[in-house]
């Protein structure tokens, strides 16, 4: 079976690029196509396979302004052939699900979202600050047409796959197609529980509008709380210069030293709306709490304070009103229930979520559509 993997872009190492990995261990001969690749941006368990970047590679300083070629995206992945392959795998939470694929090649894509920017999360990029008035402008153009592409190019997905419940809901919604559930993975087994607190809050993140770093930012300077925030992104420059003394910005860092913080940090800021979140499992890995955002993926992962249910340990706080007070409210909640808060227990609760659970999963589900969709193309 000759399989081929296709990503929307390899620019750096977040949870999509997780999850491709795994993919890249179950099928270490696949090659990989991809919008853009900026070499030595990803593993090298990614690095090492055969990657096929499209015609965008080639504009200067691509890796930093290809959000800017969104009307191209849908052109430029399909213009990938794939006439050898028994089977394609598409990762996407962009235009990857949109390869076009040949009579008798099967087409599995597991969607991290349906594309965001021109879905619930519009607003977030193109609304006030964020993108250029002329990339505003542009989407007012061409939204309404990528979004019927995105419908349209379901046509030759066999067979979704979604990284949470929540996406497959969203699925469901936006595409009217039904999505089995495999959860992202968490190296598990390359953390530990630390019962360390050395006084500071933690963010691991990419500098989108959707993260909400800016909210973490205000608390911190209201608060005066010490807080480091690991990441890279296009709202760098602005969030920097809304933060005070007591903001640390580390840019990206090697996956050890990221390990070393989570069980150095107090706890774990996660204030945004995530498909799913692959953070928060990391933070738990290590035994720290979580104080997230109480919609989307968090709730199929954290166990957050419950004072009418003492049945699960609890591995984080919610807050439900994403404003400067309620994040503050959620803090000071932490604050005070902190006893509550045992790092073996926090860990043990995402164990299931480990890296080679996950491939087990996904092989299985994968294995099973395919043969489904070879046994519909004999009959």
């Amino acid at each position: 079976m000759k399989v081929a993997l296709v990503h929307d872009w390899l620019t750096g190492m977040r949870g999509g690029e997780r999850c491709l990995e795994g993919l890249c261990e179950l099928f270490p001969d696949a090659p990989i196509y991809t919008l853009v690749h900026v070499k030595g941006s990803v593993s090298e368990t990614i690095e090492g396979h055969e990657i096929s970047p499209s015609f965008l590679n080639a504009i200067p300083n691509v890796g930093k302004l290809y959000r800017y070629c969104l009307p191209l995206f849908p052109s430029a992945i399909r213009s990938f052939t794939f006439d050898h392959f028994d089977l394609v795998l598409s990762s996407s939470h962009c235009v990857a699900k949109g390869i076009r694929v040949p009579e008798g090649t099967c087409h599995i894509s597991y969607v991290h979202t349906p594309m965001r920017y021109i879905w619930d999360g519009h607003d977030q990029y193109f609304g006030a600050g964020g993108f250029p008035s002329f990339g505003k402008i542009g989407m007012t153009i061409f939204r309404k047409r990528l979004q019927r592409w995105d419908v349209q190019s379901n046509a030759s997905v066999h067979g979704f796959i979604a990284n949470s419940s929540n996406v497959a809901e969203r699925i469901k919604h936006q595409y009217g197609r039904e999505a089995s559930v495999v959860h992202p993975p968490v190296n598990w087994h390359a953390c530990e529980a630390s019962e360390e607190d050395a006084g500071f809050f933690l963010m691991v993140t990419a500098f989108a509008p959707y993260k909400k770093v800016d909210l973490a930012i205000q608390v911190a300077n209201q608060l005066h709380l010490h807080l480091k925030i690991v990441g890279q992104g296009q709202e760098e420059r602005r969030l920097k210069q809304l933060a005070g003394p007591t903001v640390e910005f580390l840019g990206w860092i090697s996956d050890e030293r990221v390990r070393e913080l989570y069980g150095q940090c107090r706890a774990v800021l996660f204030p945004g709306e995530e498909d799913f979140g692959i953070v928060p499992l990391e933070a738990m890995a290590s035994g720290k709490p979580v104080i997230a955002y109480g919609k989307g993926g968090v709730l199929e992962s954290v166990n957050p304070v419950n004072p009418t249910n003492g049945a699960f340990p609890p591995t984080g706080v919610f807050f439900y009103d994403q404003t400067v007070n309620g994040l503050c409210d959620a803090i000071q909640l932490f604050e005070q229930r902190r006893s509550e808060f045992e790092a073996q227990a926090i860990r043990a609760h995402v164990e299931a979520f480990d890296r080679e659970h996950f491939k087990a999963h996904l092989k299985q589900v994968i294995m099973a559509t395919y043969h489904q969709y070879r046994q519909s193309h004999l009959c």
